[in-house]
């Protein structure tokens, strides 16, 4: 198969890349948040993006607290609810509200679902989560960033 190389985006748009990488700073370290609900987050959003390196990259982050078996169930994380807390549940089903605006409209059932669990600097902080996870995809995957993964 013949691959086109394409662009390193933080390398030919460096302030740009400081820039998205300042809101994952905030996210990662200035917030309430648990990082294990965050690596979550991330995972959940980039599957439904399809972005290869950020499904590697945070698969390797979420393996780290969370065990293996439970970590493959993410993509069909309603069907095993029992495996995932209330507060995991809310943040998974906004995770793809948010994702999936354009057809959800972030709707009233999962903001009330969500508000219930979090106070609303949290609420606010996990949906900047959910949105900066956003932006990294839709610059991972178009600019094929690699995986670790290996044949």
């Amino acid at each position: 198969m013949n691959e086109t190389t394409r662009l390193n985006w933080y390398e030919v748009a460096p302030a740009g890349a400081k820039a998205l990488f300042g809101v994952h700073h905030y996210v990662t370290y200035n917030t309430n948040l648990p990082e294990e609900l965050i690596h979550l987050v991330f995972l959940r959003v980039s599957q439904i993006n399809g972005c290869a390196h950020c499904i590697d990259l945070h698969t390797r982050d979420l393996l780290k607290t969370m065990a293996a078996d439970k970590v493959a169930l993410v993509p069909v994380w309603e069907e095993v609810p029992y495996l995932f807390s209330e507060q995991y549940r809310a943040a998974l089903a906004w995770a793809e509200e948010v994702t999936l605006v354009s057809e959800t409209h972030a709707s009233d059932r999962a903001y009330a679902a969500v508000s219930a669990v979090f106070e609303p600097k949290d609420l606010v902080d996990l949906t900047i989560t959910i949105a900066a996870m956003n932006a990294f995809n839709r610059l991972g995957a178009p600019f094929r960033l690699p995986v670790k993964a290996q044949p």
